[in-house]
């Protein structure tokens, strides 16, 4: 989900915002998908409310999550070959433990704040690698850097507010998978399919 955006607004916002450029051929039915780790609750939700208390629009469209595929638009007709190629990657993966700690931001270049990483950084750029390959590949206009959104296009003063209230923030979980997303007409993205490690499974949502 993207549009046009400076660099790591597309990374900011994962499967939320508005469809990236898809190179489908005029005229072809095209779907606006993301590829997202899920942040489980507790986790998720409370990170969710907290940036629907900072007045972020996208709050409520966009669930938490980890981005490994920016908003992308797929021809229709590519869905199966896009649903294969992501089942392949999960049967050869494992769980690995993510370490939520503190905030960031990537102002002045863009104007997002962020739960940041302590651990699960790699496991996250593995994964984004192998996803952004096959059918998905697609060139980045930023380096990619795993995060979790909790502030984007604010004023000034809130996006000061959200980085002081979760510069404390804390969260452990493990990664089971990974999950593909789609953009509604309503503006809001939703999980169709999980990807499961090492079953290479994929069940509808």
């Amino acid at each position: 989900m993207v549009a046009d955006r400076a660099a790591h607004d597309d990374a900011a916002e994962g499967p939320g915002g508005g469809p990236a450029a898809s190179g489908a051929a005029r005229g072809t039915e095209v779907r606006a998908i993301g590829v997202a780790i899920p942040i489980p609750d507790p986790h998720g939700a409370l990170l969710q409310a907290k940036r629907a208390s900072f007045g972020d629009p996208l709050a409520t469209a966009i669930p938490t999550h980890i981005t490994l595929l920016p908003p992308t638009e797929v021809p229709e007709h590519e869905l199966g070959a896009v649903a294969d190629h992501l089942r392949d990657i999960a049967r050869t993966e494992r769980p690995f433990r993510i370490k939520l700690r503190g905030s960031g931001t990537f102002r002045p270049v863009s104007p997002v704040v962020f739960v940041a990483l302590a651990e699960g950084i790699s496991g996250c750029e593995r994964l984004q690698a192998r996803v952004l390959s096959g059918p998905l590949a697609r060139p980045l206009p930023f380096p990619y850097h795993p995060h979790v959104t909790i502030a984007h296009h604010l004023p000034e003063e809130v996006m000061d507010r959200a980085f002081k209230e979760l510069a404390g923030y804390s969260a452990d979980f493990d990664v089971w998978g990974f999950s593909l997303y789609e953009h509604g007409r309503d503006g809001v993205w939703r999980p169709q399919y999980d990807f499961v490690f090492g079953e290479g499974g994929q069940r509808r949502v």
